[in-house]
């Protein structure tokens, strides 16, 4: 591996990290808090650690995959370890294992917290809070790549954090990976600040707006207020974060072409049909539950509330606008099925994503058929109206097997070291491998992960980390051979 050049990397990760805080600095000595001077503090810390680390090995060495993969791996852990900072040196969050599990999940856009008062924290340190989000979303490194030297591998870098499920649709719309990084961080930025906009026209203050945009278009979750969307009860509020949860959720190459007019790449975009009925077919059955039920005087606020829930769940997002653990047990099952979906590839989603769900049901379903009905057939399937490798085929089914093997042997590990039971347990771990948050049991939508053991806390953040770089990337470091030369 070319340290030089890994540690040049990581150097700049920790410069624009430390530089991002300058926006939450602004937000402190606008509201004149005590959070100004511990902002100030790590900012400047976290830059001094990363200026001599860029300068110093600015070689330009060519990253390799196995570099990418390890800056992967490595820079964010690095890198929510510095923006702990904040919280410590405040006081708010004195504990490090509290304070990095607060940023892994920010930074994971998991929306995962230990804080038992949100709303006691300064605005500041709630900005950066939803910060995280912001610079996570899109995936850190997509960011580092605009400032890395030309001819260096960004590609690479690039790579390292995609999910398999890119690799699978073979999503690209330019040739060099800096230009696409500025196009789709352009769309990002553009939906955040739109999505802020249409909040604070509907009455929101600005700064709600901000930080509910950054978790909502980040599908994260983190919100200024204690009891999550629910805190402002608008259905205007409802269905403008369902429809950007919605649009979060979506490829964004897809939003880019659709964009420039060529409206066929949805309409031959197989993952996106199935994302839309999913959808549809999740919100109708627990909005019609709820309505059958009496859980809401009416249809319309069954919808409502029961749109919101599953679409927060299945674009990970996790905010809330209700404790669904109080709905009928009919709903909660669906919205325990709903987790283990994710949505698109390309998104700024996680979890297993549909895509991998296509291929799997339409390999099964051609399996049966050549068993059955034609033994001489040949299984073959296709996506985007184009047939796909097999290796394709193989890479999907063995993704869905690793993450099904993790939760449950992950339940196990949690009932293990923190003293839960099995249903929490399986739920923390799910929520936190799949980028959700919320969960069942002692970690639903009105409680926190505060009372879970240091050991427990830091296994979850591996966990949102594995979950975050869609599995293989995190996994592949501790395989020996990746080590050897």
């Amino acid at each position: 591996m070319h340290f030089s050049s890994i540690f040049h990397v990581l150097g700049l990760l920790l410069i624009v990290t430390g530089s991002s805080m300058s926006m939450p600095l602004v937000c402190s000595w606008y509201y004149g808090e005590s959070d100004l001077v511990p902002l100030l503090l790590s900012a400047v810390a976290t830059v001094g650690v990363g200026l001599p680390c860029w300068w110093f090995f600015r070689k330009n060495h060519e990253l390799h995959i196995r570099d990418g993969i390890f800056i992967a791996v490595v820079g964010w852990f690095v890198v929510s370890a510095m923006s702990a900072l904040p919280f410590i040196l405040h006081g708010s969050i004195p504990s490090f294992t509290d304070a990095f599990f607060e940023m892994m999940s920010g930074y994971t856009t998991t929306g995962a917290t230990i804080l038992q008062d949100i709303e006691a924290l300064p605005h500041g340190l709630l900005f950066w809070r939803s910060e995280t989000h912001l610079l996570g979303g899109m995936g850190f490194l997509t960011l580092i790549v605009l400032f890395l030297p030309k001819g260096m591998g960004g590609l690479r870098l690039f790579r390292a954090e995609s999910s398999p499920g890119q690799v699978i649709t073979k999503e690209k719309f330019v040739p060099r990976a800096r230009d696409a990084m500025i196009r789709l961080w352009w769309i990002y930025l553009a939906l955040n600040i739109l999505q802020a906009l249409l909040l604070v026209a509907g009455g929101m203050p600005l700064f709600d707006s901000l930080c509910t945009a950054f978790g909502t278009v980040s599908t994260s979750g983190y919100s200024p207020k204690n009891a999550s969307i629910g805190f402002y009860d608008s259905a205007y509020f409802d269905w403008v974060i369902i429809l950007f949860m919605f649009l979060g959720g979506t490829s964004f190459v897809m939003l880019y072409q659709l964009l420039h007019g060529d409206i066929k790449s949805m309409t031959l975009n197989t993952e996106f049909r199935w994302y839309v009925c999913l959808l549809l077919l999740f919100c109708g059955m627990v909005s019609w539950i709820l309505w059958r039920e009496n859980t809401y005087p009416t249809m319309l606020e069954s919808l409502r509330y029961g749109t919101f829930q599953v679409m927060s769940l299945l674009t990970t997002t996790g905010f809330g606008t209700a404790d669904y653990e109080q709905w009928p047990q009919a709903a909660q099952m669906f919205l325990y099925v709903v987790c283990f979906i994710g949505a698109c590839a390309g998104s700024t989603t996680s979890g297993i994503k549909v895509v991998h769900y296509v291929i799997l049901c339409k390999y099964m379903w051609g399996t049966v058929r050549k068993i059955f009905f034609q033994p001489m057939s040949v299984v073959s399937v296709r996506l985007n109206r184009k047939p796909i490798d097999s290796s394709a085929i193989d890479l999907a089914i063995c993704y869905f097997v690793v993450n099904i093997f993790m939760v449950f042997i992950g339940g196990c590990f949690m009932v293990m070291v923190s003293d839960m039971d099995y249903v929490t347990a399986i739920s923390s771990v799910i929520s936190s491998l799949m980028n959700i948050g919320p969960g069942f049991g002692a970690i639903g939508p009105t409680e926190n992960y505060a009372f879970i053991s240091d050991i427990g806390k830091w296994f979850l953040a591996w966990n949102m980390m594995v979950g975050r770089l869609e599995m293989f990337s995190a996994l592949v470091v501790i395989y020996p051979s990746f080590w050897m030369k």
